[in-house]
């Protein structure tokens, strides 16, 4: 009884674990290698047919292509502005607190507000950013309609949200690096710049690597903000594996087909997050 009883305190969580997140993706898997379509009358095994018709779908390749650009732009940003925000803003005088919340303010409302609250702001003919824009004689701008200005404005809205955020952790990493390191770097004559390089950047790594693992992911799977903000257009130029995998699965139809999407998306994940620990890796040496 004593051997059995952490199981009887695991059990219901295990229970739930298993039934709403063990098995749909086992069942996600198994729909992947179907021809899986709602209200089929048959729905016939196609092993890894999915797959080979998503490497020649042009619509796959251009969400897959948009994922990766989406992924690098906004991570890259989000690391380098957090980085900037969190090493002007450590002190703890009001002004820069103040000044903490108004970037973090953004990071507590979700990508749909922030998505209906940007399209309503660049909407060309009643958006703020429209009218600034005729007010200085620039005219005005169709951001989202735009083929060629549509996927950065996004970009730079993901940004937007989540860079406080990242510098709020950042933040938190700076904090917890031991006062000594500096004081030793600085009786070796070390300025600013090599503080920044050889003290702050190497003890910062491993939060660094949190929040690069966090963001990666978050925009691997951005869909609130794209749905809301341009549904994917103009012409696919927005779309993503997400918006693509919800458009085959629930406006198609097509389960199998969608199925097939969401393991690649998981195999970019996985492989982009490994690439990431090679770059941060660190040790006790470090």
């Amino acid at each position: 009884m004593t051997k059995a009883r952490p199981w009887l305190f695991m059990g219901p969580s295990l229970l739930i674990l298993g039934v709403f997140v063990l098995w749909p993706i086992v069942q996600s898997l198994w729909y992947s290698l179907h021809d899986w379509t709602v209200g089929a009358a048959e729905q016939p095994w196609v092993g890894l047919g999915n797959y080979t018709k998503l490497v020649h779908d042009p619509q796959f390749q251009r969400a897959l292509g948009n994922t990766l650009i989406i992924t690098v732009a906004s991570t890259a940003v989000l690391v380098a502005v957090g980085l900037g925000l969190a090493l002007a803003l450590t002190s703890e005088n009001i002004v820069s607190r103040v000044i903490r919340s108004a970037f973090f303010f953004p990071t507590v409302i979700s990508l749909t507000t922030v998505g209906m609250v940007w399209k309503f702001l660049l909407d060309p003919d009643i958006g703020l950013v429209g009218g600034v824009s005729r007010a200085l004689g620039l005219g005005a701008v169709n951001w989202l309609q735009s083929t060629a200005l549509a996927l950065p404005t996004v970009i730079f809205v993901n940004v937007w949200k989540n860079a406080g955020f990242v510098m709020i952790v950042l933040v938190a990493g700076l904090k917890a690096i031991p006062g000594e390191y500096y004081e030793a770097a600085a009786l070796d004559g070390a300025r600013r710049l090599q503080l920044l390089r050889y003290v702050t950047l190497p003890a910062l790594r491993p939060t660094m690597l949190f929040v690069t693992f966090i963001v990666t992911i978050q925009s691997l799977q951005l869909f609130d903000l794209v749905y809301v903000m341009t549904g994917g257009g103009p012409l696919f130029h927005t779309d993503t594996l997400v918006t693509k995998l919800y458009r085959d699965g629930f406006a198609n139809y097509e389960t199998g087909y969608a199925a097939a999407t969401s393991w690649v998306l998981f195999i970019v994940v996985v492989l982009v997050s490994v690439f990431q620990l090679r770059i941060f890796r660190y040790n006790d040496a470090d």
